[in-house]
């Protein structure tokens, strides 16, 4: 049987609860009335990756990135299209690591890019290395137990 769940929105932050069964791609934030999905990757501060990472009722998956990292460059584009295909059941976040450099410290980044796998709060799976649209879903459903 299918629960309520916690939806972080991606433009304020604000955490929604959405009812069981109803349509996730039409929910909107109780708060800011924007769109809870939109099928494009989540840019996150600080904050925002926390409270994504932290009160999320769906896996999220995070890359952290740079704007100098080529690999990380290459890799935007496939990010993003992963998002329209795995949104709503994942939300997927970017970190730029040169913006918040204490956040990916303390997450012991040690190369990009490199993705984060959160569920229920907490880091279930990380990777390291540009990826195309399908590895990138095809890791994250493996990794959620669905492949």
């Amino acid at each position: 049987m299918e629960k309520d769940r916690e939806i972080v929105c991606p433009h304020c932050a604000g955490v929604n609860r959405l009812k069981a069964g109803r349509p996730t791609e039409a929910a909107k934030c109780g708060l800011c009335k924007q769109p809870l999905f939109e099928g494009h990757p989540v840019e996150a501060n600080a904050a925002m990756f926390q409270k994504q990472t932290g009160r999320s009722g769906i896996p999220v998956l995070v890359d952290v990135w740079a704007p100098w990292c080529g690999p990380c460059r290459m890799m935007a584009p496939a990010f993003a299209e992963a998002a329209q295909r795995l949104e709503p059941a994942v939300r997927l976040v970017k970190l730029n690591s040169e913006n918040e450099p204490d956040v990916a410290g303390r997450l012991g980044i040690r190369g990009i890019p490199t993705m984060l796998l959160y569920q229920d709060g907490r880091e279930i799976a990380r990777i390291s290395g540009a990826m195309k649209t399908k590895q990138i879903i095809d890791w994250t459903t493996q990794q959620l137990g669905g492949g």
